[in-house]
């Protein structure tokens, strides 16, 4: 990778392949002002919590532990052999202390901190649905040739994507999974382009491929449809259009049935469907619940980075590229204390101040993955996106209704892309910004079908604009910079190494 500074990610110091089984040896190991050593909820004893055990990926040690997960209480619920990851249910409130004791686990902790009972995506604000008389009034400025809607999308036409379209759509060889709320796949914009056998329901950490299982719960988890949409929506005279509308897309549902967030055994389950199943990218516009930021000092947290990261190196090794959204709260990523008032937020969260190149944002900040922070029309930074020099590869438009308005029939900043039971509508997030760089790796590798994730992350980065650090970024005008860019021309906090060029990838 061109750009890997020691104090951004999980540092490796091994290659890819043989840091499955010890990747936690390079990791730092004491935060700042993290929660007491156990973060377990102190709930009734018969309680249920979910746990990751992390072993190594040999059969004998995978055994031995089995026996002492049984013996402490627990309940095998599946078992990543291959990277040496258990998911686990105990009632046992001790089980994390006794099964960190057993020989053979590496770490072991709960994934969450409220029980299990019989809501964490990176968009920044509520959807807008459009109306039929805005549809009307955007159809009615749509250019020759152009889909219906597609006069309101200015992202396309900021990163070249419309011109891109006309050269090399992609190949529908390439399928971008939508690790997500899930992605309903009978809306007409999507349908054409949607890979069920790549398509699963990872829900409590056990993959479900039975017909549907994928699609959203209800019509409020629309988030997975939306991103789907700005990665391949079909150019087909229906809609809006994708910045790869050639490609396929996939939906891995992650989120939990009751209140909608991303536990950790769900998104391992992901990362090694996606390998299993041939995806050649991952779009990941969402942070691994319950923690905002995962510190090493404390054993929970530490197991939960321990179980994303093998199952996102995993898929790595047989070629998966995963893109990331930076997050939505204005952080720098690489400053010396950020304050943490929203975890956990599947309990009571505890305000605390921790040190982001200590404690992670999974799965942003793992080893490898591309992380995407956003712009609006003006290709500057949208208010929201959280940035940071060492921390940001790329940018992409995520929108920014505040600062930054186009010049389009409804004026709105934000992303319009396609929702649950054939409507559309706008959103704006660092979600937003994640699948159109994804959509580009898209293109690049449907240029380049014999790119590994390094050489795509590289390809990526090189076609990316970079407009510099702002003179000023007082959005707001009271005199005061509400973000500080550090770094240069080539490579800068707020974008990386630059905005995401789809034009660039299909011509170069």
């Amino acid at each position: 990778m061109a750009h890997l500074p020691s104090r951004r990610r999980l540092a490796l110091a091994v290659p890819v392949a043989l840091s499955l089984t010890a990747s936690l040896g390079f990791l730092p190991a004491v935060a700042s002002a993290a929660p007491a050593a156990e973060t377990v909820a102190q709930a009734a004893d018969t309680a249920q919590l979910s746990y990751v055990v992390n072993t190594k990926t040999d059969r004998r040690t995978i055994g031995s532990v089995k026996k002492a997960i049984a013996a402490a209480g627990g309940t095998v619920v599946i078992a990543y052999e291959k990277i040496g990851v258990i998911v686990v249910h105990s009632s046992n409130p001790d089980f994390g202390k006794q099964i960190r004791t057993a020989r053979g686990v590496q770490s072991a902790g709960a994934t969450r901190t409220a029980p299990l009972t019989p809501a964490s995506t990176t968009d920044e604000g509520a959807v807008d649905y459009l109306t039929a008389a805005e549809a009307r009034k955007v159809e009615a400025a749509a250019a020759p040739g152009a889909e219906p809607l597609e006069a309101d999308q200015w992202d396309l036409r900021a990163i070249g994507a419309d011109k891109a379209a006309g050269i090399n759509p992609g190949s529908s060889r390439v399928t971008v999974a939508v690790i997500d709320t899930g992605v309903d796949d009978t809306h007409p914009d999507i349908a054409p382009n949607f890979s069920r056998s790549q398509s699963a329901n990872c829900d409590g950490g056990v993959p479900d491929t039975s017909e549907g299982a994928w699609r959203p719960y209800t019509a409020d988890d629309y988030h997975g449809t939306h991103v789907a949409g700005e990665i391949a929506a079909a150019r087909n005279g229906v809609g809006v259009a994708g910045v790869a509308p050639g490609v396929k897309v996939s939906a891995i549902n992650v989120t939990d049935r009751k209140n909608g967030l991303f536990y950790p055994e769900s998104v391992v389950c992901a990362f090694v469907f996606a390998a299993d199943h041939g995806v050649e990218i991952t779009n990941n516009s969402y942070y691994v619940d319950p923690w905002l930021y995962n510190c090493m000092d404390d054993p929970d947290q530490k197991a939960i980075v321990d179980a994303v990261n093998r199952a996102q190196l995993y898929a790595q090794t047989k070629g998966t590229l995963h893109l990331a959204s930076a997050g939505n709260s204005n952080h720098d990523l690489d400053a010396d204390a950020i304050v943490d008032a929203s975890s956990p937020d599947d309990s009571t969260a505890v305000e605390r101040t921790i040190d982001p190149h200590e404690c992670y944002d999974v799965p942003t900040q793992l080893p490898g993955i591309v992380t995407v922070s956003a712009t609006g029309v003006q290709n500057l930074k949208s208010y929201y996106s959280s940035y940071g020099k060492g921390v940001v590869d790329v940018a992409a438009p995520g929108g920014d209704r505040r600062y930054q308005l186009p010049d389009t029939p409804s004026k709105d900043g934000r992303i319009l892309s396609t929702l649950p039971n054939g409507a559309y509508g706008y959103l704006q997030g660092t979600s937003m910004a994640a699948p159109h760089a994804s959509g580009v790796a898209a293109l690049l590798k449907s240029k380049h079908p014999w790119a590994g994730p390094a050489a795509l992350q590289a390809m990526l980065k090189a076609q990316a604009d970079n407009p510099g650090c702002p003179e000023s970024y007082d959005q707001d005008g009271n005199g005061t910079q509400d973000a500080t860019c550090v770094g240069g021309p080539k490579y800068n906090g707020f974008y990386g190494f630059g905005i995401v060029n789809a034009l660039d990838a299909v011509k170069r």
